[in-house]
């Protein structure tokens, strides 16, 4: 993907899957579907988005009252006829398409546009995309060299619930990867800074400048660790062993324990820093302060001084 004029190009991403070494051949990705996954806002207002697909013909299809936040959406112009095509928008700002036509996914992401808060870049979007091919197949529904083998004995219901599990754990990585990248660009604004401190310069940035870094930092680590479901298994899976399962295989194959892992470590450096910046501007302000105090002493003395003289 070109990255758009003058933006600086994306770094790597660090959200795509372990090595395909072991995976089908590219004869037998062409014959399965596939599932592709986007976070592109901080979150969705569901209602509204709901109201408008069916205004434009889509059907939503219902779900078990305890999975909350989440609108699954049916088109009849699946890419392949093996499958039904499916859409999981969840609140959290993510959708998953499942067996979606190209045209159709264009119509709906544009569709979606009207009814995200906060959306986030384009270019960040889609270059922060999950894609997993799956084919229909015989025996337990599975997770199998990097692909989804979904059991065609299941009814429509239990399929259903069982593309949920999956896009539950697509979603997450999708939204990771993009706090993932906001936390790149936050560690390269600062990076500069221990720098500086280790040379005796001084920092250039004022006391205001360093309480939006800190309030930038503490947003993020709440969305990673306070508002999403990174850490825990949401409650839905807590009676339906089966889907958890599949959920948490999805999960460890996407790598997302190690990754929140990793991002709560560099979050903790970055902690650690901007509270050194602060504290080295208190510092700063209360040495400005003592000589404040000092210099009004001095021309004090010098008045008293004077009327004595004088």
């Amino acid at each position: 993907m070109v990255p758009p004029k003058g933006k600086r190009p994306p770094k790597g991403p660090r959200t795509k899957q372990p090595s395909r070494a072991n995976q089908p051949s590219m004869k037998e990705d062409e014959d399965m579907m596939q599932c592709i996954a986007f976070a592109t806002a901080d979150q969705y207002h569901l209602p509204t988005l709901s109201h408008d697909l069916i205004n434009h013909g889509f059907q939503e299809i219902d779900l078990p009252r305890d999975a909350s936040n989440v609108l699954v959406i049916s088109t009849e112009n699946p890419a392949k006829p093996d499958d039904d095509a499916l859409i999981f928008f969840f609140r959290e700002g993510s959708v998953v398409f499942w067996n979606v036509e190209e045209k159709e996914m264009k119509k709906v992401l544009r569709l979606l546009e009207h009814h995200e808060i906060q959306p986030y870049e384009v270019a960040l979007v889609h270059w922060e995309n999950e894609e997993i091919n799956y084919t229909v197949g015989e025996g337990n529904t599975k997770l199998e060299r990097g692909n989804f083998i979904l059991s065609y004995e299941m009814d429509q219901h239990e399929a259903v619930l069982e593309k949920f599990a999956f896009s539950n754990a697509l979603c997450l990585s999708v939204k990771l990867a993009i706090w993932e990248v906001a936390l790149d660009n936050f560690v390269e604004s600062i990076q500069s800074i221990p720098e500086m401190l280790k040379s005796g310069r001084r920092i250039k940035l004022s006391s205001a400048e360093v309480m939006q870094k800190i309030g930038e930092l503490f947003t993020l680590r709440h969305c990673i660790n306070l508002r999403s479901d990174l850490l825990l298994t949401p409650d839905f899976y807590w009676d339906r062993e089966n889907l958890e399962k599949l959920y948490d295989k999805t999960c460890q194959f996407l790598s997302i324990n190690r990754r929140v892992n990793v991002v709560n470590e560099k979050l903790e450096h970055c902690t650690q820093l901007t509270d050194l910046m602060r504290s080295h501007l208190s510092e700063k302000h209360s040495l400005r302060l003592e000589w404040m105090i000092v210099i009004l002493i001095t021309i004090e003395v010098m008045f008293e001084l004077a009327k004595m003289i004088f």
